[in-house]
């Protein structure tokens, strides 16, 4: 079973999992995405684990900062960033599950928030479809990215 929680660094042993090459350019490292909280000083960015049944298996960032703006106007929307599942545990809809779970999440635990934005790699197609599966739309929108052109999704809460 799949569950979300605000991240705890006694979970940063089980999420310090290595990516590929080809992953490293879609996404941060938890590692990565952690010092980036932290040298921003960021208040507005919340590190989230996922995990399969109550063992640490995936990540990704909430941040309700003015990045958040680069795909949409909406004040009270989220950034989903920095998603990753443990390559060793990919393929078994984790990443689909988590993606299932984070509205629930996001109203029980930010009740101002009323959308989910995130830019997801044109050349990540199983991101982009889990994406497609899990509620979240594509109108048009692209923007280029650190490792070329993006998909701009939302979900409406």
């Amino acid at each position: 079973m799949v569950s979300l929680d605000f991240f705890k660094p006694e979970d940063f042993a089980a999420l310090n999992y290595a990516m590929d090459e080809n992953q490293k350019q879609y996404t941060s490292t938890v590692e990565q995405a952690l010092e980036r909280i932290k040298e921003r000083n960021d208040a507005k960015a919340f590190a989230m684990t996922v995990f399969e049944n109550q063992q640490p298996s995936g990540f990704f960032v909430l941040d309700f900062g003015d990045d958040k703006f680069e795909l949409t106007d909406n004040n009270k929307s989220v950034l989903l960033r920095s998603l990753s599942i443990n390559p060793i545990l990919q393929g078994k809809g984790i990443g689909k599950a988590a993606m299932q779970i984070v509205d629930e999440f996001v109203k029980n635990n930010f009740p101002g928030c009323d959308e989910i934005v995130l830019a997801v790699n044109q050349k990540n197609g199983s991101a982009y479809h889990i994406y497609l599966q899990t509620g979240y739309l594509y109108d048009g929108k692209s923007r280029m990215g650190r490792s070329g052109p993006q998909y701009l999704m939302y979900k409406k809460l």
